[in-house]
């Protein structure tokens, strides 16, 4: 028996993008964009067709450390002569705006950046189909079982490479770290009394919820990390609501396939990824 489902081939694009700002220092303080990249893939496999990167010069130079901490980190000398976001902006608009956009913390940190930037500028924002936080995803599907849930750990934990916090390499990776939990996943799934072990149905995989009396600046400290309670406010430019609901309106656009979980095209190694 020929068994197939027909796909939306309309589906839209998703772009999966990092920023890399400044870092406050002390409280009142705002981030500025230093960096932006981006790959945008097919939703049903997952196919690049494009990717654009670009450093960004702050209004003030004196925000950016003369020297980094990190080996590939962003220096003023680095960003001198690069760009001003008013410069980029167009670039940016297109390749974010009507698609679907993916990343690992992008609800509470990379969408916030974004809206300042635009604003700052007095240009219209991009705005998604639908989002893609994979910190969320993971930390309610695939749980701490690499540790935290910062990008590096969970790289390092399937042996990826370190990260190297530079925009265009931290998509990339992004991508290749969800492969990998919903290979896992899948694998699990297929046999769930044998694979799952100690992290089926595991009380340790929490998801965020809001709380009261956090400081914007404290949250994002460590912007591409969860906190260290998983209880914060989330800061989001779009529609409020849960991941889950987002998802769910991402899944009718990606397939129309009636049965199939939300991200069975954007993670084909995985059918249980989101259930």
């Amino acid at each position: 028996m020929d068994v197939s489902y027909s796909c939306n081939d309309n589906a839209p694009e998703i772009v999966f993008f990092d920023l890399e700002t400044t870092v406050p220092k002390r409280s009142g303080e705002r981030f500025w964009v230093l960096e932006f990249g981006a790959i945008v893939v097919t939703p049903h496999k997952l196919t690049e067709i494009e990717s654009y990167t670009t450093l960004i010069r702050p209004k003030d130079l004196s925000v950016v450390s003369v020297k980094s901490t990190r080996s590939d980190g962003i220096t003023r000398k680095a960003v001198e002569n690069a760009p001003c976001f008013e410069d980029v902006a167009d670039r940016i608009f297109s390749i974010l705006n009507g698609r679907v956009w993916a990343g690992h913390n992008i609800q509470r940190f990379d969408c916030v950046r974004i809206k300042e930037a635009f604003h700052d500028i007095n240009r219209p924002v991009p705005v998604p189909v639908g989002i893609i936080d994979s910190l969320g995803v993971l930390t309610e599907k695939f749980g701490r079982r690499a540790g935290n849930m910062k990008m590096a750990t969970l790289a390092s934990y399937f042996g990826l490479g370190q990260q190297k916090h530079r925009s265009l390499d931290d998509v990339r990776m992004n991508l290749e770290v969800l492969k990998h939990c919903a290979t896992v996943l899948f694998l699990e799934s297929s046999l769930p009394n044998t694979l799952h072990g100690k992290w089926y149905g595991s009380p340790s995989v929490m998801t965020r919820s809001r709380s009261n009396g956090k400081s914007p600046c404290k949250e994002e400290s460590s912007r591409k990390s969860p906190p260290t309670s998983f209880g914060y406010q989330r800061t989001v430019p779009y529609a409020r609501g849960s991941l889950g609901k987002v998802t769910e309106r991402v899944k009718g656009l990606l397939c129309k396939a009636q049965g199939q979980p939300p991200l069975q095209q954007l993670l084909k190694h995985s059918h249980s990824l989101l259930r």
